[in-house]
C-alpha cells in the first residue's frame, strides 16, 4: 500500500474573503479559498487548488500583467511570491500590517501596496536569483485614514488612491518637476474606488454612501468661463492661466439604493463599463460618462464582496463570503457562465461513487450536494431537507444517493433526473443520525438519535418494513456487510450490534467496549470490523468467530492543537481525542482515521502500526493548529485572537441569525468566533488513487501523484531507452513493451504502445504476462481520457479482460480499485463522447433542413 499521498485539491469551498482576479487571458479565475487560492478554468469547466498554503487567510492577491507571478497577502501581511505557471513559491516576505490592496503597475515592473494611511511601492521582483527579491522603490503618504484601494494609469506613471478619509489622491511613480500629489475631496462617506478613463482625462470616484463623482482635467480658464462668461481677461494673462489646469466636479450621480451600501466596484476602461456590487446581493452596471444603467440585477441574498471584470470586458465575476458564492456572469447574453457555492455552515459527511468520479457531500445547512472529482464542480444540489444533515449514501450503482437528517427524514434522490423521488419517515419525529445502504440497493436503514432504534425501509415501496430495538444510546453508526447479509451499528452504549436485516432483525452478536462507539466500518472483504471508540481507540473484530483481534492505542497520535481558550497544554489536553470516521483502502490492507484534530492517520491494519500522518491544514486563522500558545496575546479581556477589534465590520445585518430550525451552532452572545480544524467525515475512494475529508476548509481531496516517480520494475543492466527502442524497430512489441514497463518511464510506454497496429493487439495480449497486467490497466486508465485513440484503447481493454478475465476474477481484491479506476475513465470518455455526438446531429439536422428550405 503506498502512503505517498499528496494534496490534489480542494473542493466545496469556492469564495471565503478577498478579491477576485481574471488572468490576463480572460479564461481562468482566481478566488482565495481560506489560506490557498484556487484557480476557475471557465473555458475546459475545470478548477483546482495550489498546493501552497499562507499562514493565515488571504486577504489580497495580485497577478503581474504577464501572468509569471502571483503575489498573495494573508491577513497579518506576509506576502508569497509564486511562479504562478509552475504553482512554486519563490519567496516568502511580511509587510508587518495587513494590507488593503494591492496592484501591479500595467507595465508589470513595480506593484503598490496599501498599508494602513502610507502606500509602499516595490520594484517587481524578476526570475533571477537575489538575495532580496523585494526591493522598496519609494513609500507615499499623504492620507489621513487607512487607503482602501489603488489603481495605476495605463501607461503607469501615475497612480490614484482612495481613503477613509473621504478623499482620493493622484501620485507620481517617479518624481516629476512641479508636479505635487493632488487630493480629490468632496465625497461625504469612504471611497471605496477611483478609475481613470482611457484617455486619462476623466477620473471616477465611488463612495460607500451611493455617490459617484466625474472629474474632468481642466485649464483655469475653462473654469473661469463657465462660471463667469461675462468675466474678461487680459490676452497675456489668458494664455500665462491656460498652462494652468486642475481637477474638477463636472457631475454628481447617485445609485439610488435606499439602504444598501456600496461595498465593491470595478471599471473597465476599454468597454466604459462601471460595475458597482451592494450589501443587498444587488448589483448594477453602467455605461460612462452618461452614467446609463444598463442592468440592476440581484443575484445573492447576501452582500456582494468582491467583482471584477475580465481583460475583454464580457464577463463579470462576483464573490460573497457570507454564502461562499462564486458568480461569473456574462452580461451581454445575460447568463451565468459559473454559478458555485459551497455548503453555508459546516460539512458533515461525504460519500464516494462507486465509480469514484463523484463525491457527494451534506451539510448543516440542510443541502446536498454533488462533486465532480475531476472537474472540481458541484452540479447539483438537492435543498429538500429543512435541517442538517447528518450522512449521505451512495446506492452501489452509483445512480442513487441516499440522505439522512436531524429533520428526522431520509430522502432518495435520483441522479439521473435530478430529483427526490423518496421521502422515509419514521412513525414518531426522531432525528436520523446514521445511516447505511445494502450493496444491492434495496433496503436502506437509518439509526436515530432519540430513540435508540434502527428503522428498516424498502426502497422500491417506500415502507417501513422493520424497526431493530436493542441500543440504550444514540446510534452513532451503520454499515451494511460487503455481502449485504449483515447491518453492523455502533452506539454511544458503548456496544457495536450485528443484526440479520432479512431474517426479521435477529441478533447475531454484541461486540462491548469500555467507551462509546463513535464509528464502524467493515473491510472489503467483509470478514473483519473497525469501531472507534470515544477513549481514542481503534478495535479490530472477527466478525465470524466475534473475537477481539486488535487494538490501536490512536489518542496519541491524532492529539494536537490548542485552541485560544484553553487552559491547558496541548499535550494535557484530553478533549475530542478521538477517531469519529474510520474507512478501509479499497485493498483492505490499511485503514485511514480522523476526528476533532488537525491530524489524520493512516495504519496498518494488519500490524496496527502508524503509516503516516497527515496534516490537513496549516492555517492559524482556525482554532486548534498551533501546539503552543504566545503568552503575548493573553489580555485582561481574554485571548487577542477572540477579540473583534473591527468596528465597522459587523454591520446590523451580517449580526442577524437567519439560520434554519436545528443549524444554528455555537453561542449567540460570543461577539466574534473562530471555527476549529476538525475532520468530519473521511472515506477512500474505490479506485484506491485518493482519499477525501470533510474538514472546516471544505472537502480536501488528496492523490497519488505517480507521474514524478522513478519506479523500476525489475530492472537489469541490458535495459536501457536505446535498447528498447531497438527492439521496437525489429517488430518485437511484445518484447519491447515489457521491456519499457520494467524501465518505467512513461514516455517509453506510449511511443511503444501506440506503435503497437491494432491486429497485433490479442497476439500480445495472449503471450503478455500476467504479472504486469495490472501495470498495463493502469497505463490505459490513465491515458484514456487525453488520447484521441480511442477504439485504439478499448480493443486493448477488450481482449486483456476476454484473455485474462479468468485471472483477474480469481484475483479480484488484488485489481478492484484498478478496474474501477478504469470504469471511471471509460465513464468519463463515454460522457464526453456522447455530448461530441449530440452536438453533431443536431448540426447535421440543421444544416439538412436548411438543405430543405
Amino acid at each position: 500500500m503506498k502512503t505517498d499521498f499528496k494534496f490534489s485539491n480542494l473542493c466545496g469551498t469556492v469564495y471565503t474573503q478577498g478579491n477576485l482576479l481574471f488572468t490576463s487571458d480572460g479564461n481562468s479565475l482566481l478566488s482565495p479559498v481560506g489560506n490557498r487560492v484556487s484557480m476557475f478554468d471557465l473555458l475546459n469547466n475545470k478548477s483546482l487548488t495550489f498546493p501552497f498554503e499562507s499562514k493565515k487567510n488571504i486577504k489580497r492577491i495580485a497577478l503581474s500583467p504577464n501572468a509569471n507571478l502571483l503575489l498573495t497577502v494573508d491577513e497579518d501581511g506576509r506576502v508569497l511570491l509564486i511562479n504562478f505557471h509552475r504553482r512554486v513559491v519563490l519567496h516568502y516576505f511580511n509587510f508587518k500590517s495587513p494590507a488593503e490592496d494591492v496592484q501591479f503597475s500595467n507595465d508589470g515592473k513595480y506593484f503598490a501596496v496599501a498599508l494602513g494611511k502610507h502606500i509602499q511601492v516595490w520594484k517587481s521582483p524578476g526570475f533571477n536569483r537575489e538575495f532580496a527579491p523585494f526591493v522598496l522603490h519609494r513609500k507615499y503618504t499623504g492620507h489621513f485614514d487607512d487607503v482602501t484601494s489603488i489603481t495605476w494609469t495605463s501607461d503607469s506613471r501615475f497612480f490614484i488612491s482612495t481613503s477613509k478619509d473621504m478623499t482620493a489622491r493622484i501620485y507620481s511613480l517617479h518624481p516629476i518637476e512641479g508636479f505635487t500629489p493632488i487630493t480629490l475631496a468632496g465625497h461625504r462617506n469612504y471611497v471605496i474606488g477611483a478609475y481613470f478613463s482611457s484617455d486619462q482625462e476623466t477620473i471616477y470616484t465611488v463612495s460607500k454612501d451611493g455617490a459617484l463623482f466625474i472629474w474632468k482635467y481642466k485649464a483655469f480658464n475653462e473654469i473661469k468661463r463657465e462660471e463667469d462668461e461675462d468675466d474678461e481677461m487680459d490676452i497675456d494673462k489668458k494664455e500665462d492661466v491656460q498652462l494652468a489646469k486642475k481637477w474638477v466636479i463636472v457631475s454628481r450621480h447617485y445609485f439610488n439604493q435606499s439602504s444598501a451600501k456600496v461595498v465593491c466596484s470595478a471599471y473597465h476602461a476599454a468597454s466604459k463599463l462601471l460595475v458597482i456590487g451592494f450589501s443587498s446581493g444587488i448589483f448594477g452596471i453602467w455605461e460612462m460618462p452618461e452614467f446609463n444603467n444598463i442592468h440592476t440585477l440581484s443575484i445573492s441574498q447576501k452582500r456582494i464582496d468582491s467583482v471584477t471584470i475580465n481583460a475583454t470586458g464580457e464577463w463579470l465575476a462576483f464573490g460573497s463570503s457570507k454564502l461562499g458564492q462564486l458568480l461569473v456572469w456574462e452580461w451581454q447574453s445575460e447568463s451565468y457562465v459559473l454559478k458555485q457555492q459551497g455548503h453555508y455552515y459546516d460539512m458533515n459527511t461525504l460519500s464516494y461513487s462507486a465509480d469514484g468520479q463523484n463525491i457527494a457531500t451534506g451539510g448543516d445547512d440542510g443541502k446536498v450536494k454533488v462533486w465532480n472529482t475531476v472537474s472540481g464542480f458541484c452540479f447539483v444540489t438537492f435543498s429538500e431537507h429543512s435541517s442538517g444533515v447528518s450522512v449521505v449514501e451512495f446506492a452501489k450503482n452509483g445512480q442513487v444517493l441516499f440522505s439522512a437528517s436531524l429533520d428526522g427524514t431520509v430522502r432518495a434522490f435520483d441522479l439521473i433526473r435530478y430529483r427526490n423521488f423518496r421521502t422515509f419517515t419514521s412513525p414518531s419525529p426522531v432525528q436520523f443520525t446514521a445511516l447505511a445502504v445494502d450493496p444491492s440497493g434495496e433496503i436502506v436503514c437509518a439509526g436515530s438519535m432519540d430513540t435508540f432504534e434502527i428503522f428498516v425501509w424498502s426502497v422500491q415501496t417506500g415502507k417501513l418494513l422493520d424497526v431493530l430495538a436493542g441500543h440504550e444510546g444514540p446510534i452513532s453508526s451503520l454499515a451494511f456487510s460487503p455481502s449485504g447479509i449483515e447491518l453492523a451499528s455502533g452506539s454511544w452504549d458503548g456496544t457495536t450490534r450485528t443484526w440479520d436485516v432479512f431474517n426479521r432483525g435477529k441478533h447475531v452478536e454484541i461486540f462491548r467496549h469500555n467507551s462509546d462507539v463513535l464509528a464502524i466500518v467493515y473491510r472489503p472483504d467483509g470478514k473483519q470490523l473497525a469501531t472507534s471508540t470515544l477513549d481514542g481507540q481503534i478495535i479490530f473484530w472477527d466478525v465470524e468467530n466475534g473475537i477481539q483481534t486488535g487494538t490501536i492505542e490512536g489518542r496519541k497520535d491524532i492529539s494536537g492543537g490548542r485552541r485560544a481558550n484553553d487552559r491547558t497544554t496541548a499535550a494535557n489536553s484530553s478533549s475530542g481525542k478521538s477517531f469519529n470516521s474510520l474507512c478501509y483502502t479499497a485493498d483492505g490492507s490499511c485503514i485511514l482515521a480522523g476526528g476533532n484534530s488537525k491530524y489524520v492517520c493512516l495504519y496498518d491494519a494488519k500490524s496496527q502500526l502508524l503509516l503516516k500522518k497527515f496534516q490537513i491544514s496549516h492555517n492559524l486563522s482556525l482554532d486548534g493548529i498551533q501546539e503552543f500558545l504566545n503568552s503575548k496575546n493573553i489580555t485582561e479581556a481574554g485571548p487577542l485572537d477572540l477579540i473583534d477589534e473591527t468596528g465597522e465590520l459587523s454591520d446590523l445585518e451580517d449580526r442577524l441569525d437567519n439560520s434554519l430550525p436545528g443549524t444554528q451552532k455555537g453561542d449567540l452572545s460570543i461577539r466574534k468566533t473562530r471555527p476549529e480544524i476538525r475532520t468530519k467525515s473521511i472515506k477512500f475512494s474505490p479506485t484506491g488513487q485518493s482519499w477525501s475529508a470533510a474538514s472546516t476548509e471544505g472537502l480536501l481531496i488528496y492523490s497519488l501523484d505517480e507521474n514524478l516517480l522513478f519506479d523500476p520494475f525489475e530492472l537489469e543492466i541490458d535495459i536501457t531507452p536505446k535498447s528498447i527502442l531497438e527492439t521496437l524497430r525489429s517488430e518485437e512489441y511484445l518484447k519491447a513493451l515489457i521491456m519499457s514497463f520494467r524501465l518505467n518511464e512513461l514516455y517509453l510506454i506510449h511511443q511503444v504502445y501506440e506503435k503497437i497496429s491494432p491486429e497485433n493487439i490479442e497476439l500480445i495480449v495472449k503471450d503478455f504476462p500476467e504479472k504486469y497486467i495490472e501495470k498495463l490497466l493502469k497505463f490505459i486508465a490513465s491515458n484514456i481520457e487525453e488520447s484521441p485513440h480511442v477504439e485504439f484503447h478499448l480493443l486493448w481493454i477488450m481482449k486483456l479482460l476476454a484473455i485474462h478475465g479468468k485471472y483477474l476474477r480469481q484475483y479480484s481484491n488484488q485489481f478492484s480499485s484498478i478496474l474501477r479506476f478504469l470504469q471511471k475513465a471509460i465513464g468519463k470518455t463515454l460522457e464526453d463522447l456522447a455530448k461530441i455526438c449530440d452536438e453533431n446531429i443536431y448540426t447535421i439536422e440543421y444544416l439538412i433542413s436548411l438543405k430543405d428550405q
